[in-house]
């Protein structure tokens, strides 16, 4: 694929249909609810909703503005909008994306990079639905013959998989890996011990405010000193 292909056709039609199948997808997120209030009249009142919408974005409210940050690098804009509307972000489409662009030998951000990115993830969705398939048809009993081991197991298949991902880029970058951590511990030690009582609502959300966007901050002076020397 050429750069002229992929700056003025490609691209052009991935953002096209990438905004248009999110608008859907957003539709179709709250068609139920809509469903339900206007067409059944089961209508909850406001208060409740202000109430509902506060109590969420206090808790994942920072999440909207790290995570299409901080995941873009790696996904790529193609990637981004197919991991947004399949989901599965952190635990899946990130590992799957990563792995692929490091075993085709590719660079994170570059055009090459980004439509690796998308085969990744695309074939991890298909492979996702395959799963889930199966897993809701046969899910139940297949965990019931699962030692109870194994069932505490899964408890820490998330944290292995933010760990996975971490060390493989911490393996490039291990000054800044070093850093992110500092920052990530230090912020957690505030916040379980009351020194973010000032902010609103569930304070948690600092934690990956600063975490992600200190750990950019401190990115950009490392590459700027590593240009220098």
């Amino acid at each position: 694929m050429n750069n002229d292909y992929y700056s003025k056709t490609y691209m052009p039609s991935i953002i096209r249909w990438g905004k248009i199948t999110m608008l859907l997808g957003i539709l179709t997120c709250f068609l139920p609810a809509l469903v339900i209030s206007f067409v059944y009249g089961h209508m909850p009142p406001v208060s409740a909703i202000i109430a509902g919408t506060i109590s969420q974005i206090s808790v994942s409210g920072a999440f909207y503005i790290v995570e299409p940050i901080s995941y873009f690098p790696i996904l790529g804009i193609p990637g981004t909008y197919l991991t947004f509307l399949s989901g599965n972000t952190s635990n899946m489409r990130i590992p799957c994306s990563s792995v692929a662009q490091e075993a085709a030998g590719v660079q994170l951000g570059t055009e090459k990079g980004s439509i690796i990115s998308t085969i990744g993830i695309a074939m991890s969705i298909l492979i996702n639905i395959a799963i889930l398939t199966v897993g809701a048809i046969a899910g139940s009993a297949i965990l019931n013959i699962l030692p109870e081991g194994v069932k505490s197991a899964l408890n820490f298949l998330l944290p292995a998989l933010y760990g996975a991902v971490f060390g493989q880029f911490a393996v490039s970058r291990p000054k800044l890996a070093a850093v992110a951590v500092v920052i990530a511990f230090g912020m957690n030690w505030l916040l379980k011990n009351g020194f973010l009582f000032f902010l609103p609502g569930t304070p948690s959300y600092a934690v990956t405010l600063v975490a992600v966007f200190g750990s950019i901050f401190m990115a950009r002076i490392l590459y700027k000193k590593e240009l220098e020397d």
